[in-house]
């Protein structure tokens, strides 16, 4: 068994949800979240939002996911961002989980 944590923008919501159901993740939780990003770091032409501090409506999703079904999830999000022609990607953690019940 997996943690897995998944991260997103707000409208790619029906996207994830379509992923964990193709992964045969078919319990979760999620809620909405505030993400960030300071762009102190980049240069003037490259920052789209002409401002230092950029809050984006995200979401955050939560699963214990059996190890065969893992592979597939990272791969579903794989294909989803290589697609992408906007700087917004999905992206997936997966932490080793010592006990349940």
């Amino acid at each position: 068994m997996k943690l897995v944590v998944v991260t997103a923008i707000a409208e790619f919501d029906k996207e994830v949800k379509k992923m964990l159901k193709e992964a045969k993740v078919l319990s979760y939780s999620y809620r909405d979240v505030k993400g960030y990003r300071d762009s102190t770091e980049d240069a003037v032409e490259t920052n789209w939002f002409g401002s230092e501090m950029n809050e984006t409506e995200s979401i955050i999703f939560f699963a214990f996911v059996e190890k065969q079904n893992v592979d597939t999830l990272f791969d579903l999000v794989e294909k989803f961002n290589s697609k992408q022609e906007t700087l917004s990607h999905i992206h997936t953690a997966v932490l080793s989980v010592e006990k349940h019940n």
